[in-house]
């Protein structure tokens, strides 16, 4: 049994037959089921990761269209974003905003519009070979006008309702891009990079037990004020430790900190799911 021949024959009787197109077109009348597939960047090659996510969708909305749903099934492109522009950066060999500048604003977007499809059949071809159907005929960008004027469209609507406001919070920021950064950025290679900082031992008194303390240790002092709780690790060994007149609880392959001349006594063993509470 060779499943890559059958799974590929499968997949031309579909396209033959127009399987997918059919499977909306016999539903018209039924009630619709939208889903809005969050766009990729098409200006990569897809991974496992993307397989995975999409073999999931994929079993949604076929289970949807198995129950008599209309799903239409309209797939995106994302042409936003640093991403896009980084890429545009290291293939001009810019490494600042002055040089962008330099080499005009229009220019860099025209050439950042040119790069963003350049992955497409690339795209189409993993979503046909794995057996999601979507539509690729009508797929939306995110830099077309009318996909932006329905996102201001949105928000405007969101601030009619009074659901948007401001306020302050901390957030990551590039001083190279000039620009905050996301969580799916900040997960980029080469968005960290490891250095020395400076950091603080911590100790916070335990109810109802005077004189011992857990032990924390931190790099930002400053969230401190705003510290609701302790986080510990439940299948953690920790120790309790006396020394002098004060206990400290600790974990327990961390008890090189006090170093050779320390004169502690550990006191007791236990996993650190007797901590929570």
């Amino acid at each position: 049994m060779n499943l890559p021949q059958i799974e590929e024959k499968i997949l031309k009787f579909w396209d033959k037959k127009k399987i997918f197109k059919k499977s909306v077109s016999q539903r018209k009348n039924g009630p619709v089921f939208s889903f809005y597939d969050g766009p990729p960047f098409a200006t990569g090659l897809p991974h496992y990761g993307h397989i995975l996510a999409t073999t999931i969708k994929d079993t949604v909305l076929r289970y949807f269209t198995m129950q008599g749903f209309k799903v239409e099934r309209r797939v995106g492109w994302d042409c936003h974003g640093l991403p896009v522009e980084n890429l545009i950066e290291k293939e001009l060999g810019i490494k600042s905003k002055k040089e962008i500048a330099k080499f005009g604003i229009a220019n860099f977007n025209q050439a950042c519009q040119a790069s963003v499809f350049r992955c497409v059949k690339d795209w189409e071809a993993m979503l046909r070979r794995v057996g999601r159907w979507a539509d690729y005929s009508h797929a939306y960008a995110t830099m077309e006008k009318e996909y932006i004027e329905s996102v201001w469209w949105v928000f405007k609507s969101l601030y009619n309702l009074g659901l948007v406001y401001k306020d302050y919070r901390v957030t990551p920021y590039c001083p190279r891009c000039g620009t905050p950064l996301s969580n799916f950025e900040l997960n980029q290679p080469g968005a960290y990079r490891d250095v020395q900082d400076q950091s603080v031992f911590l100790k916070f008194p335990l109810r109802g037990e005077q004189g011992s303390y857990l032990l924390v240790w931190t790099t930002t002092p400053w969230t401190l004020p705003a510290n609701t709780a302790v986080a510990v690790g439940e299948a953690i060994n920790y120790v309790q430790i006396k020394l002098n007149d004060e206990k400290y609880i600790l974990a327990k392959n961390r008890l090189s900190l006090f170093g050779e001349a320390s004169h502690y006594e550990i006191e007791r063993e236990f996993l650190g799911g007797a901590l929570v509470g």
